[in-house]
């Protein structure tokens, strides 16, 4: 793992570079966007490859309906907007249109989590990935830097089925070195430990890590699990290795209700059960404040996360 905090890259920037390869490969690969290209970054799509790029306007529903008619008929459409858009107000058409025909339709919603920023509580999705994993058919991928969303949009493109992607706006640090292969059916093991199992994906993944490593100062054992498959979820890996720890916590950059946390307590509660504490954004809404404020001010900092996990774990071995 490689943590540089200073020496940030724009995930969006790869995303946007990404499909204009895979563009160049694949000419039945098409790009939607809700009048956001700048901000998503199909920009560089539409530029490469203007007669396979559709500016909808500020019709998200039209959209992913779109979507739907042009995978019908054999084309690979990436759809993309705010998360909050992407999935919040196309939930119908995502459902009905795409998922229940089962149309090989791409859905990236950028701009997930508090992390937005200043755009405030109506632009920062908290609850995209509990809409989408609830969904039949619809598989949910979380990437947490730029190789790996590099990665998952080419497995994206070249495998067949509804998929939503979630990637932030905030620049992220590299995390995984040239080595990593994504893998959609398996999880990803980054840190065995004894005292705790810390399951994450997405930008908070890079916060667990730094807060590990300041926690291994202090003498705990923290083992770090990253889960970039959502849905479907591989609880193989996941139970195999909590049973070294016995205790779980959870982060993610959306509401405790539905996401992450929610399918590992599912899960867990059902084939192996024990304690699992969460940490994400506790059912409210988000504020508008920086980046890197919200992550602190919701507990979802490197700062904030290490004198959590202290707290828990210290309380957890009393009553071992």
């Amino acid at each position: 793992m490689i943590i540089n905090k200073n020496e940030r890259k724009s995930i969006r920037s790869v995303f946007g570079k990404t499909l204009v390869e895979l563009g160049k490969q694949d000419s039945n690969i098409v790009v939607l966007d809700a009048d956001l290209s700048c901000s998503t970054q199909t920009a560089m799509f539409a530029k490469e490859f203007p007669d396979r790029f559709f500016n909808c306007g500020i019709a998200e529903q039209d959209m992913i309906a779109t979507a739907a008619g042009l995978a019908s008929v054999g084309k690979v459409p990436f759809a993309a907007s705010f998360a909050m858009f992407a999935t919040g107000r196309t939930y119908d058409q995502i459902r009905n249109s795409v998922s229940y025909p089962e149309f090989n339709v791409k859905i990236i919603g950028t701009h997930g989590g508090v992390t937005v920023g200043e755009d405030g509580a109506s632009h920062q999705a908290l609850e995209d990935i509990s809409l989408m994993r609830g969904i039949p058919n619809m598989s949910v991928i979380v990437p947490a830097d730029c190789r790996e969303c590099e990665q998952v949009i080419e497995f994206a493109a070249k495998n067949y089925g509804p998929m939503y992607i979630r990637i932030p706006r905030t620049n992220v640090c590299d995390i995984f070195d040239e080595k990593y292969e994504f893998d959609f059916c398996k999880a990803q093991l980054l840190e065995e430990g004894t005292d705790v199992t810390v399951i994450s994906n997405g930008e908070t993944l890079a916060e667990v890590i730094e807060a590990s490593e300041n926690l291994k100062k202090q003498g705990y054992s923290v083992q770090i699990i990253h889960v970039p498959v959502v849905k479907p979820l591989d609880g193989a890996t996941i139970i195999e290795n909590v049973k070294k720890t016995r205790f779980v916590i959870v982060v993610e950059n959306h509401s405790i209700i539905g996401g992450l946390g929610s399918r590992i307590c599912e899960l867990l509660s059902e084939y192996y059960p024990l304690p699992v504490h969460r940490i994400g954004v506790n059912n409210e809404f988000g504020q508008s404040g920086k980046w890197d404020e919200l992550l602190d001010y919701y507990g979802l900092s490197s700062n904030k996360l290490e004198k959590t996990i202290k707290k828990y774990v210290d309380k957890y071995r009393l009553v071992k």
